[in-house]
């Protein structure tokens, strides 16, 4: 299995994107199968090419998703339907200097326990 460029995941369609992250996720499931039950593996490195391959899609797709083009949707495990996700954006908050009742209070914590 060849990894995939993500020069090319970029000119897929959103939903070629998709449904080759679903193929992926059958391939994958089907390998861990097979592992799990003791056979060999016909390659060795087949689970971790497929494990980065995921993981160039949904990177892709997010990246697409932050620069505007398209909400993300993520694939329920359970009956497969697409649910947007939910989009977490930090809040920027005010960095400043202590104010000064508590820069006092924290001084004079210094001096007793230096003393």
């Amino acid at each position: 299995m060849a990894l995939l460029k993500p020069k090319d995941l970029r000119a897929m369609r959103p939903d070629g994107r998709e449904t080759k992250l679903k193929e992926l996720n059958d391939e994958l499931m089907h390998e861990r199968g097979v592992a799990a039950m003791g056979g060999a593996p016909a390659s060795p490195g087949k689970i971790r090419a497929v494990r980065k391959n995921i993981a160039r899609i949904m990177t892709v797709q997010r990246e697409l998703e932050l620069a505007g083009e398209r909400p993300a949707e993520v694939p329920n495990a359970k009956n497969e339907k697409k649910l947007k996700a939910p989009v977490s954006r930090p809040e920027k908050e005010a960095v400043g200097e202590v104010e000064d009742d508590d820069k006092e209070s924290l001084d004079r914590e210094d001096q007793e326990e230096k003393t």
